[in-house]
This record gives structure tokens, sequence and C-alpha cells, in this order.
């Protein structure tokens, strides 16, 4: 199977296939590169502190070594705001680019991304209207509830919109990947009108809120709520790696990877149910955060190839990357005040959908 697929690979598209050794150097160069952003991120803001100093927090709060020469006020700041915040947006990230990998290869298609099946627009929906009703439900369920309705509302309705793709495109224990992207424009466009018309009904304060979601940010990060998000949010990277293999092979085509062992349907279902629950998981924590998911594979397979046993962990460590690199640029540009990061994404990652726009073009021509 492994040779058959790196034929395929090979013949058709991207540069050529390297050793097991270097791809696992250059994930090892990638993993560096983003533990380095991470530790400045932490550090970076109104109140700096240095990598050395947060890496001593980090280490003693895991036991390893003993505090000394930082001051309860960095400990507060680094643990407690900076480094959940930092840990959101890496694995937002990360789950956003290894599912970018994975409809990509499921579809066969380059400019797939994780709003292809309406996950991203369907969390929107729910934290939306989460956001809506929050006055009401406030009164009701108490305050403290809300910290927990717009996550769980998010993640909900992004799964229902997912699940709902899927059955519209399944017959006959089929999945018909066309049929699927043709739901999910028709879905996105139905999320889209209902967004607007709670958006039309709210009040200023609703909208201020309902606005600055949309637009995507990792401020509102807390160890409460990221806790239970970490499972969902790397459960498409864990499926990916083992299905590594098995996308290779897709590339032939839906029969003929059937043909060479693949059971093509339990390969879909376990991609796109992973991909639901991992980019639901992501925005409903940090909104909506678009590119992420077209960029960080297409990235990787630039440069080193479309081998998905390389493009799926490293899509995953550039993701992160890329996230953390746009929050950073957010955090700064406008200093003191703070961008949405989905703008800084979304500026950023325009142009560089047009380039892949007038590439694919020009391979459809030769």
């Amino acid at each position: 199977m492994n040779n058959i697929a790196a034929i395929t690979l090979n013949r058709h598209q991207g540069p050529a296939l390297r050793g097991s050794g270097a791809r696992t150097a250059a994930l090892c160069g990638l993993s560096v590169l983003l533990l380095a952003i991470m530790i400045y991120s932490v550090g970076m803001g109104a109140a700096p502190v240095s990598p050395l100093d947060v890496l001593t927090i980090v280490l003693s709060r895991l036991g390893l070594i003993n505090a000394q020469g930082v001051t309860a006020l960095q400990e507060t700041i680094v643990l407690n705001i900076r480094l959940p915040r930092v840990l959101l947006g890496a694995l937002a990230g990360a789950s956003l680019g290894v599912s970018g990998a994975a409809l990509q290869g499921l579809f066969r298609n380059p400019l797939a991304d994780p709003g292809l099946v309406g996950v991203s627009s369907g969390a929107a929906l729910g934290a939306v209207a989460a956001t809506w009703a929050g006055a009401a439900l406030a009164g009701t369920f108490g305050g403290e509830s809300l910290i927990y309705l717009t996550p769980l509302s998010a993640f909900a309705s992004g799964g229902l919109t997912s699940w709902f793709v899927y059955r519209m495109a399944t017959r006959q224990g089929r999945t018909d990947a066309t049929m699927m992207i043709l739901a999910g424009v028709a879905v996105n466009a139905v999320v889209s009108a209902c967004i607007g018309i709670l958006i039309y009904w709210s009040d200023d304060q609703q909208m201020r809120a309902i606005m600055f979601w949309m637009f995507g940010s990792l401020s509102g990060a807390m160890w409460t709520s990221l806790a239970p998000a970490i499972p969902f949010m790397l459960a498409p990277l864990a499926v990916c790696v083992f299905a590594g293999d098995a996308l290779n092979l897709y590339v032939l085509g839906e029969r003929e990877a059937a043909h060479t062992g693949v059971n093509v349907q339990r390969l879909k279902i376990a991609l796109l149910a992973t991909t639901a629950l991992g980019v639901g998981a992501a925005v409903s924590l940090s909104g909506i955060i678009g590119f992420i998911g077209l960029a960080a594979p297409h990235l990787l397979r630039l440069i080193w190839g479309p081998d998905h046993r390389f493009v799926a962990p490293g899509s995953a460590i550039a993701g992160a990357a890329l996230l953390l690199l746009s929050d950073i640029i957010a955090r700064t540009w406008v200093s003191p005040a703070e961008l949405p990061i989905g703008l800084v994404t979304s500026l950023l990652g325009g142009p560089f959908f047009l380039f892949l726009l007038v590439r694919h073009r020009r391979r459809v021509r030769c």
C-alpha cells in the first residue's frame, strides 16, 4: 500500500517525496519553531515577561524546577491570562490546519477548508443565538451559566450542521463529495441569513459582542472552558495521523482506493466526524477564524510534497504557528487596542487564496 501511494503521489503532484528521516527532521524543526513562537507570545504584552522567566514559571508549575527570580504578579499574568490564550490559539490553529488537510484530501479539492461542510458557520449560528438570548437566559439559569452557554451552543450547532450536510450527501451508504460541497454551500447561505436576522434584532451591546465574536478572538480564553475542549480539538490530528496511508491511496479515487483495501466509507465518516468535533470546538471558543485550514496544508505541500503522513501532523503544527503569529499581529498592530484575529487571518489569507486560484488555473490549462 505504501509503495502504491508513493508512486501515485509522485506522479500526480508536488515535489518528490522524502524519506522518513527527512520528514521527522522537518516536523521537529516545525515543532521547535512553534515552541519559540508560543514562548514569545506568552511573554509579550503591556507587562512583558522574558522568555527565560516564562519557561521558569511554566516548569515550576509542572514541578520540574523551583521558581526563582520571578514575581507573583508575573506568575499570575503568565499562568492565568496569557498561557490559556496561547494554548487556545495553538490548539485551534492545529485543529483548523489538520482539518483543512483532511478535507482537501477527502474531497480531492485543493481549495477545500473546514468551512466547506458548514461546521464554522453552524458553530457561529449557535454562538450568535446564545449571545442574542443571553440576557433572558441569565435571569433563568444565572449569569455564570453564560460562560459555558456560548461554546456549548456553538459546538452543538456546528456538529448538527455537519451531520445534516453529511446526511444530505449520503445515499445507500455512499457519500458523494460533490453533493457534500453543494450542500455545504447551501447550508452556509441559510446560516448566514439566520445570523443576519439575529444581528438585526440585537441591541447595541449584543451587536458589539456578536460582531467581535464573528471576527474571531482569543481574548476570552479561560482554563475552565479550554480544558474540556482539548480532546475534541486534538481528535482530527489523531485520526489523520493514522489515516495518512489511506488518504494517500484515496488520491487514486474512491473505487481504486477500495480495491487496494481502504474502507472508503469508514474513512469518510471518521474524517468528517473528527473534523466536525475539532473545528466545532475551536470555533466555539475562538470565533470564526478563516484561511488557516486552507493555508497551512498548502504551505506544507508546496515545500515538502503531498504525502499525508507528513502533511497531516505538519499542517497541525503550521496551523498553530500561523494562528499564533496572526494573534501577535492582532495584539501589536494597533496597540494598546486589539484587532479581531479573524480580520488579520483574512487580510493575510485572502491574497494567498488568490495565489492558489491562479496556480490552480495554470495547472488546469497545462
